[in-house]
């Protein structure tokens, strides 16, 4: 039996927050919020984006998907 593509992927989340942000430039930021979930390639061909809690600014931020 053939593979073929399969539907569901997983991705990496990172917050856009750290980011913009940088790490060096905040002092109490000790690194960067990553979550790892799936999407079905098939209904969201774009970016990825959750809100979601990121430990390191304390709040609910956007959390867009990266490259690996």
């Amino acid at each position: 039996m053939a593979r073929g593509k399969d539907a569901r992927v997983s991705v990496i989340l990172e917050c856009t927050g750290c980011v913009r942000k940088g790490v060096s430039v905040n002092k109490k930021s000790r690194g960067m919020s990553r979550y790892i979930t799936q999407k079905n390639r098939h209904n969201t061909p774009g970016r990825l984006e959750l809100r979601k809690f990121c430990p390191y600014c304390y709040k609910h931020r956007i959390h867009g998907e990266i490259k690996k």
